[in-house]
Formats: C-alpha cells, structure tokens, sequence
C-alpha cells in the first residue's frame, strides 16, 4: 500500500512556463532558465496511455538521401486581408499551425472573424469559439458586416468533440479561439492550466499535419507581453505572431517572430474602425508627424520591418539635468544602446550630455530594434541640445560603432527610394551605402564617421 501511495506521488511533476522545463519538486527559481516563480504543478499520465495515444506520432521511416527527396513548394490560401498575408509570409499554408498572442481587446478574434468571413468564399473553414458563446460571434460578425454564409461555428471546449467534429467535417481552415480555453477529459487538471494547454495543442497539431488542415491558435499574453502557458508552446507551431497596439491608438501591428514558411519580423498594419480592421496601404505616414515647420530634436530614419521599409520620426529632448543623475529614457528602441550612442557622441564628435536629461521616443508606438537607427538618433539628439532643426526633407539611416565609425545598413537602396517616393530631398547614410545610380530627387550625403556627419550638418547651417 504505501508502494501505491508512492508511486502516485512521484507521477507530480513541475513545468516552468518560460522554458517548459520540467522539475521533479517546486522551487522558487527554474532550475533551467533561472526565472523566478514560472514553476507550475501538473500530472503527467501513465505510460502505457501516452504510448497508446501517440503512437502515431512515431511511425517508422527510411533513411534517405537528402539529394533524393523530392522538395515541392507549399501552395499559400490569400486570407483576402493583405497586410495579413505579409505576416504570414504570402498566406496560409495547409497543414501549417499559426499562434497569435496579443492583450486582451487588441482585435485577435475580430481580424481571424474577418479572415475566415472571406476565406469561406473559396474554402471550407471552421471557427471553434470557447470564450464566447455562438450568438456573441454571430453579433460581432453582423456589426462588422461579414458574409458568413459559408463559415461553420463551433461553440466547445472539449479537445475529444472539437478533434471528432474536424474529423467529420474535414475544412480546410480551422481557428482555436483561444488554446487556453480548451482542456482534454483525459486530465484532470483544469482549463488553461501547463497540462492541458500542452496536451491540446500537441493533439490539434499532429491532426493538422496528417490532415493537411492549416490550424490558427489565440494565445492569451502574460503581464510582460510574452504567450501565457510554457514556451514549448511556440516551439510546437510554425508561425508565431504577436498582435500589438496601444489602446488609446486605432492602429495595430501584427508581427512575426517565428515562421518556418517564411520571413521572420515582418510587419502588418492595420487601422481599427468601426467596420473591423482595414490594411494600412503607407504605414510610414503613420509614423511621421505633421510638422508646419521644422522643429528641433526631430528626425527621420529609414528602418527595415522584414522586407518592408519604414520611415519613423525619432524625437529627443535634451534638457539641464536637475538631479545628480540625469535620466536617460528611450521609448521604442533599446536603452542601453542610447547611452552608448552618448558616450561615443561625447567622445568622437565633442558632444556633450553628461549634465542633461534625455528622453528619446520612436513616434507611432513602433518599436526599431535594427540598430541603423543610432545615427538618426544620435542627430535627432544633437539638434534637441543645440535647439536647431535638421534640415529640412533629411532622412537618415546607419550604425554607429563604439570606434565612432558609421557602418552601411543592410537593404540600403531600397530605403533610399521608398524616402525618395515620400519626397524626402536629402539622404545621411553611410559611404559604403552610397548608390552607384543618383536617385532621381534625392541628394546624397555618403560619411564614414561620426564627426563628419555633426560636420556636414554644420555646415548645411551656415
């Protein structure tokens, strides 16, 4: 008896939510990833029931010669939404599983509800709804002026009906709405909890891949941002999107940071209205303000999201520190690189900062993590701290190393034509991105360091 009583005791194990990392008792710090509290308790199954279940996970193959297997392009589906598309790489892939994870309100379910009204034009597709009842979809759709005559809805959260229900049906398209809703009967752990989010997700995607049935999953967020749930979650699906977009904003941006059928930090954006989500044809006139006249401590950057160029004004207000230790704040780019951009101003250029607060913003609310930023955001600073405009019309991209050198950026001549489809009239970028061609429109201003940028500046002063 008390070999029983051990026996069941061992079968408790715990999984970190960031890593998914198992542990055989709770601890406060992950013995994996050393995050502290993201230990969760769950109740893995008897053996004899997990080799029984995924047994077909396991089928036996050959070993081949790579140069012998035949390798065929996957045909895409066009959601009908194009700056979805882009995200997605082109479109949905069959036997392809998607997850996208955003805040609460941000527009998951209204984007997918607009896909999947279209979709159903040309496909067979199925919308399986845990978090809201049937009528509650049915109302979303007739406010947004959907055609849903041909989408299938399915209001369920029992993995066992959802995976019988495809399997009769057999669509083509299927959205989870959301993963963390549904739990299998073969758990007792409850809905949303480490075992049951692992197990549906396992179980839907090994159905997807033998039926050919491209399967979108939303994700519940964390209060930092990142997909709830463990973080085997992201390595078991193919695409991972994150839907992003401030609450006071009616934009969105949906970006991809994992893709097996495409690009990687693509970037689509959206603009929310009363009649759903629309695609943002110019996005880069998002980030840029209206301006009457120039202003200091303004500047444009031509930055890269995935294949598609952006330009985003970047601000900086440079003022008298009244503290001993002046602030350094960036909203929208990394902080630690503001403060070495500091330091190689003040040593390579003769700019000096360390008595002033300085507060840096990418407007719009995108977020640059490229770093052919620093120059836009080094002059941005410099002409805050001087209290004079840049000129007028300049756009600005290049690297900035710690040796003062200005480095090329990757793609360069197709952010100098998208600046040059805008208008812009002057281009600071590095030598080594100099065009061969002259850009119809555009005056080329090529340096290699730092201190012949703040010199070609001054020099368009006078």
């Amino acid at each position: 008896m008390a070999t029983t009583r051990r026996s069941k005791k061992a079968k408790v194990a715990y999984v970190c939510t960031e890593c998914g990392g198992e542990s055989p008792r709770w601890e406060g710090r992950c013995p994996h990833c050393a995050e502290w509290n993201t230990l969760q308790e769950f109740q893995p199954r008897d053996e004899p029931t997990d080799t029984h279940r995924f047994a077909a996970l396991a089928g036996a193959s050959p070993v081949q010669k790579l140069s012998e297997v035949q390798a065929k392009e996957l045909p895409r589906q066009p959601t009908g939404l194009s700056e979805f598309d882009r995200a997605l790489g082109g479109g949905l892939v069959p036997g392809g599983v998607i997850l996208i994870g955003g805040d609460p309100g941000v527009g998951k379910s209204t984007l997918l509800l607009q896909a999947m009204a279209s979709l159903a034009q040309v496909t067979q597709v199925l919308y399986v709804t845990g978090e809201e009842s049937a009528e509650q979809v049915a109302l979303r759709a007739q406010r947004l002026g959907l055609p849903t005559e041909g989408v299938d809805l399915l209001a369920e959260i029992r993995l066992e009906t959802i995976t019988d229900t495809l399997l009769s049906l057999k669509p083509k398209i299927v959205v989870i709405d959301s993963i963390q809703t549904l739990y299998s009967a073969q758990l007792s752990a409850a809905p949303g909890s480490v075992s049951q989010v692992r197990e549906c997700a396992a179980q839907l995607t090994r159905l997807a891949k033998q039926n050919g049935i491209c399967m979108v999953f939303i994700g519940h967020v964390t209060k930092d941002g990142s997909l709830a749930g463990p973080r085997v979650l992201e390595h078991i699906v193919d695409t991972v999107l994150y839907f992003e977009g401030d609450p006071q904003s009616s934009f969105r941006l949906v970006r991809a940071f994992k893709n097996r059928f495409g690009a990687v930090n693509e970037l689509g954006v959206f603009a929310m209205t009363d009649r759903g989500l629309r695609g943002v044809t110019n996005p880069s006139a998002l980030f840029l303000s209206q301006h009457q006249q120039q202003v200091p401590g303004s500047c444009v950057v031509a930055t890269l999201e995935g294949t598609r160029p952006l330009l985003v004004e970047i601000q900086a207000l440079v003022d008298t520190a009244h503290i001993p230790n002046p602030r350094r704040l960036s909203v929208g780019l990394e902080g630690n690189r503001l403060a070495m951009l500091l330091a190689v101003m003040n040593r390579h250029a003769g700019v000096v900062t360390y008595d002033q607060d300085v507060f840096v913003n990418a407007v719009g609310g995108v977020r640059i993590s490229e770093p052919a930023a620093d120059l836009a955001v080094l002059l941005a600073i410099m002409s805050s701290l001087n209290n004079k405009p840049l000129p007028k019309g300049l756009i600005v991209f290049g690297e900035v190393g710690l040796a003062g050198e200005i480095r090329p950026a990757p793609r360069g001549q197709e952010r100098l034509r998208e600046a040059a489809k805008l208008g812009f009239s002057v281009a600071l970028i590095p030598k080594a991105n100099a065009p061969k061609q002259p850009i119809e429109g555009l005056d080329i201003w090529a340096v290699e360091r730092v201190d012949d940028a703040v010199a070609q500046l001054r020099a368009s002063y006078t």
